[in-house]
């Protein structure tokens, strides 16, 4: 059986990211690190504290529940529209910024 991969931060309590400083910070460090699964991982904490759960997130991003399980599974590959509006729900925006 695959073992599943550690998140970088050990969340047992969502109530730190509930901060939206903090919540862009965290999904900043995954981002770093290219990641993709871990990012959809530590997208669904931030949602999980700053929305609450799937069907909150849902009505708010206007997708159906069971998409967004899907999408970010760790098998799941979202459009770019669902992560905006995935982040545009927690309170977050995604932004560019030139590589260094």
């Amino acid at each position: 059986m695959p073992r599943k991969a550690a998140r970088p931060f050990d969340f047992s309590n969502l109530d730190v990211l509930k901060d939206p400083e903090q919540a862009a910070r965290y999904l900043e460090e995954i981002l770093a690190d290219g990641d993709i699964e871990m990012f959809k991982e530590a997208l669904k904490d931030v949602a999980a504290a700053r929305v609450g759960n799937m069907t909150t997130l849902a009505k708010k991003t206007h997708l159906a529940r069971e998409a967004l399980y899907t999408s970010l599974s760790r098998k799941g590959n979202p459009r770019l529209d669902t992560l905006i509006k995935v982040l545009d729900a927690a309170g977050l925006r995604l932004t560019v910024t030139t590589a260094s």
